[in-house]
């Protein structure tokens, strides 16, 4: 009896210090309706459930205890199915995805019309928005902790604001050092 109330409390702490460290995701909607309450800009993951790359991203990044903590911090953040069923509502207009087939739900299928409205050609895709909810830059592919830290911190401050050419992003990257661990 005692064993299990220790295995038990044990389980309940881990779970309660792992879920500390978790991105707190919200819906679409919901990270609009936050944003007119408090301005943040809003960091969205546009993925699907057959991606390879995005699972990797939910795994290796976005489970990092520094990322998660400055993601929480500084955005609202989403988690966004580029191929679901969700309706949300943007911009004062109804996006859907009238062609989902639930039979494909974990296999490839129709493509919502909010990412074809972003014009999302792969996944995963990371859209900043800025504090108003327009797109700043939608950032396409795996990125590791210390990539993503950079355009985490990058967007957050305003800086891509400055780096109007491929010349100053290139030192900016160049001269940006990490400070998350993973």
């Amino acid at each position: 009896m005692r064993k299990t109330i220790l295995l038990i409390f044990t389980l309940v702490f881990v779970s309660f210090n792992a879920s500390a460290q978790k991105i707190n995701w919200v819906t679409f909607d919901e990270a609009i309706a936050l944003q007119k309450k408090n301005p943040k800009k809003i960091m969205v993951d546009v993925y699907t459930n057959w991606c390879g790359p995005c699972k990797m991203l939910d795994k290796n990044t976005f489970q990092n205890k520094d990322v998660a903590n400055y993601v929480n911090a500084n955005y609202y953040a989403v988690k966004f199915n580029g191929e679901g069923d969700e309706v949300v509502n943007y911009n004062g207009k109804k996006f859907s995805n009238p062609n989902y087939n639930p039979a494909l739900a974990n296999r490839r299928n129709s493509a919502h019309e909010l990412s074809r409205y972003f014009q999302v050609r792969s996944y995963p895709t990371i859209m900043f928005l800025d504090e108003k909810g327009n797109l700043i830059f939608p950032l396409v592919g795996y990125k590791n902790v210390s990539q993503m830290e950079l355009y985490l911190k990058m967007f957050n401050a305003d800086e891509h604001k400055t780096l109007d050419t491929q010349e100053k992003f290139n030192e900016y990257y160049n001269a940006f050092k990490s400070e998350f661990k993973g």
